[in-house]
């Protein structure tokens, strides 16, 4: 099956610069226009500029870090609704479960597959 997901609107927030130019690459082959941000505090201004459908968002971040940057997304009234995906290089329960207290739709180990990528946008576009 094709992944066809033009002009849907995806955030990347990651601190690591492989994670989001693998992942840009990926996304914008499948048709999307992707924004991407360094940190939480990096996200926040973007998200306000850009309205995303949909954000990736990693948890071990500097600053503020994904638990946090989730937490501020679903607590925006305008933004609550947007399907916010934890991208995490630990595949705990503890993780998945702080996740959902935080309001995370969604929880991806990295290193993730192109395939697994696209089912997460894919259940929630």
């Amino acid at each position: 099956m094709e992944n066809n997901f033009d002009g849907l609107k995806v955030m990347v927030i990651d601190d690591s610069k492989t994670i989001r130019r693998t992942a840009e690459t990926l996304l914008q082959k499948a048709g999307c226009e992707v924004v991407t941000a360094i940190d939480g505090f990096d996200a926040l201004a973007k998200i306000v500029d850009h309205n995303p459908d949909i954000i990736f968002v990693d948890i071990m971040m500097p600053r503020l870090d994904g638990y946090q940057t989730c937490a501020l997304i679903k607590n925006n009234p305008d933004y609550a609704s947007k399907p916010v995906i934890m991208l995490s290089s630990k595949d705990g329960l503890f993780d998945k479960a702080r996740g959902r207290i935080v309001g995370s739709d969604e929880y991806l180990t990295k290193p993730f597959s192109k395939d697994e990528l696209f089912e997460a946008i894919n259940q929630y576009r």
